[in-house]
């Protein structure tokens, strides 16, 4: 496989291992120590992750089903997935990330879980193995277009069935949006942002055997992301 990320892999890796967590842990938490763009950044993401868990939720859960979620971050959507019954890999490029996805998940399994879940800190292209589904959510924002078709490639080699990838998507007005934030910058921005074309990703899914189904979009203040769901043609 093409390599994922190069300098981005390596920015990325140590900014989340660092302060990045710090500021991340604290966006996907419930501490109320964020600030007004932090905060609507939480909410934005949680949407996300509610359209992933509502989509599986109407095609009949994942009851036993094995989910690979790359770049779990907290486990934002692996431990919902894992309350639901689903046996996840999560992986993180992060140990810090990781590490903290699993304390979560041992305080929320209770005594007798449906499913399990197992957190790894390792970059997405060492993942391996073959998933019902695999999952990608709010990772290629941090790689360019070149990077995210390689990693929507190997996200594919790992799936029998389903893919489900979101991004920044490329359109005037957020391209527009990106560029003011990119005159301001401040302390915690350690890595570089991408917008993607939708229809270069979804030419990426095709290419690699896949077929979009569902679309979705979440739009607040300052988050933007496109969620595709691809099933295997």
């Amino acid at each position: 496989m093409e390599a994922t990320g190069g300098d981005e892999l390596e920015a990325v890796k140590k900014y989340f291992n660092t302060s990045g967590f710090e500021r991340w842990n604290k966006i996907y938490g419930e501490t109320d120590e964020v600030n007004k763009v932090q905060l609507d950044i939480r909410q934005g993401h949680a949407q996300t992750v509610d359209k992933v868990l509502k989509w599986f939720d109407e095609e009949g859960g994942l009851q036993g089903a094995s989910v690979a979620d790359c770049g779990c971050g907290t486990g934002s959507l692996a431990i919902p997935l894992a309350l639901r019954g689903a046996n996840v890999s999560a992986s993180d490029i992060s140990s810090s990330m990781a590490s903290e996805a699993a304390r979560r998940y041992e305080a929320a399994k209770g005594a007798e879980p449906k499913g399990n879940a197992v957190f790894e800190a390792k970059d997405l292209e060492s993942v391996t193995g073959r998933y019902d589904t695999v999952t990608c959510i709010d990772v290629m924002i941090h790689y360019p277009q070149d990077k995210a078709d390689a990693m929507i490639s190997h996200l594919a080699s790992l799936s029998d069935r389903r893919l489900v990838v979101s991004f920044a998507p490329k359109t005037p007005y957020y391209s527009v949006l990106k560029r003011i934030g990119e005159l301001f910058p401040g302390p915690s921005k350690a890595t570089r942002a991408y917008l993607h074309a939708e229809e270069d990703v979804e030419a990426a899914l095709n290419r690699a055997g896949f077929k979009v189904t569902k679309r979705e979009m979440t739009a607040t203040s300052f988050y933007f992301s496109r969620l595709l769901e691809a099933v295997r043609s």
